[in-house]
């Protein structure tokens, strides 16, 4: 008989989560910009997207999994793409930084 209890648990409980979330129902055109959309345009567009993002209960959740998955489109968890890209190179950077000083003692 195959033993399952080393099978991850079902996918629903990794995102329960998003049950909650303020975007639910919400046009998913708001969180992902159109081809070639810049400026001012894009900027309006993610304000608006952050503004239901800032109400969100499970906003945390959501940037968290945005920056555990380098999710590359979209605003999630009130985070752009461009802040997450920023935050996950500030993170390699550190990264790289403690690694180079464990290897020096």
């Amino acid at each position: 008989m195959a033993d399952f209890s080393r099978l991850p648990g079902p996918n629903a409980d990794l995102w329960d989560w998003q049950l909650l979330a303020a975007c639910r129902g919400v046009d998913s055109s708001l969180f992902f910009h159109p081809e070639g959309e810049r400026g001012a345009a894009r900027s309006a567009r993610e304000a608006s997207a952050k503004e239901v993002c800032m109400r969100c209960p499970v906003r945390a959740q959501c940037a968290a999994h945005a920056l555990a998955v380098r999710e590359p489109y979209g605003v999630w968890g009130g985070l752009t793409e461009d802040e997450r890209e920023e935050l996950m190179g500030r993170a390699r950077h550190r990264a790289i930084a403690a690694s180079g000083t464990a290897a020096h003692h």
